[in-house]
């Protein structure tokens, strides 16, 4: 079967978050899917399926679980599936997965997902860091809970409770949590970390679905006007793995974007 690695949320090579893509994977079972992502010790990987009802279908796991929707892989998948030929190129793509018929656009090289429609609830205890908001349960195909620290110098050196994460993810049947603040350089607006000790990812480098989740809270809270409706997002410098999540909100429609390039490219056999 052909392989890929992927970065994501970067035009750089060895940067942003990586995702393993094995194309073709027809042949394979849930069970061996899941070994394979636990061999690869990514934070996901995927494998693109033939679909009768989308351009491909896609199946999305971490090093323990299968998810229904997850958003760095379904861009990396996606730069796969058009790099190596297995759909055709064009402006727009479905993909089928967990959480239903996903619709993409690729501009410039950038693909672009419309995100699931948000499922918001409060979250009436502490998650494992210090936060100047209350934090919300947010479900988006992965589910975080979400909230604001006071400042960007704060986010960057938090070091989160993780019993407690463990704890309340086990509790609220979340990934983990996602914590963001205001940016204080010129080259994103707000930046963010996402931790899912559960998952078996101490800290997702530059996570999609972590970024709709921040994008959610800020408009359920009446927040959009203090970054607008089209923002970057800057996570994973504490990793060393600096990525761009490019984030758009028309009324109820989430659009999380992203750069990708591939950095391994060659077969896995299985």
């Amino acid at each position: 079967m052909k392989f890929k690695q992927v970065d994501v949320f970067t035009k750089v090579p060895f940067q942003g978050n990586p995702v393993a893509v094995v194309i073709g994977a027809e042949n394979l079972d849930t069970a061996s899917m899941q070994r394979i992502a636990n061999w690869t010790n990514l934070s996901e990987t995927t494998f693109l399926l033939k679909s009768v009802v989308a351009d491909y279908k896609l199946r999305i796991f971490t090093p323990r679980m299968e998810l229904p929707f997850a958003g760095h892989p379904t861009i990396g998948s996606a730069h796969a599936a058009l790099e190596s030929g297995f759909v055709s190129r064009k402006a727009k793509l479905t993909q089928e997965c967990g959480a239903g018929i996903m619709q993409l656009e690729v501009e410039a090289g950038r693909i672009s997902v419309r995100a699931p429609t948000p499922k918001i609830t409060p979250v009436h205890e502490p998650i494992g860091v210090a936060t100047i908001s209350e934090p919300q349960r947010i479900d988006v195909g992965a589910v975080w809970a979400v909230a604001e620290v006071a400042d960007a110098k704060t986010l960057a050196a938090l070091t989160p409770d993780v019993p407690a994460v463990m704890r309340l993810s086990e509790k609220h049947g979340l990934a983990g949590i996602t914590v963001f603040a205001k940016s204080d350089d010129c080259v994103a607006a707000i930046h963010v970390r996402s931790f899912a000790p559960a998952h078996g990812i101490a800290e997702d480098p530059v996570c999609g679905t972590g970024n709709v989740a921040v994008a959610a809270y800020l408009r359920e809270r009446g927040q959009l006007e203090r970054f607008g409706t089209s923002y970057v997002a800057r996570q994973g410098a504490q990793c060393g793995r600096d990525g761009r999540a490019y984030m758009r909100v028309e009324g109820e429609v989430i659009y999380l974007g992203g750069d990708a390039v591939t950095c391994v490219d060659g077969t896995l056999e299985a």
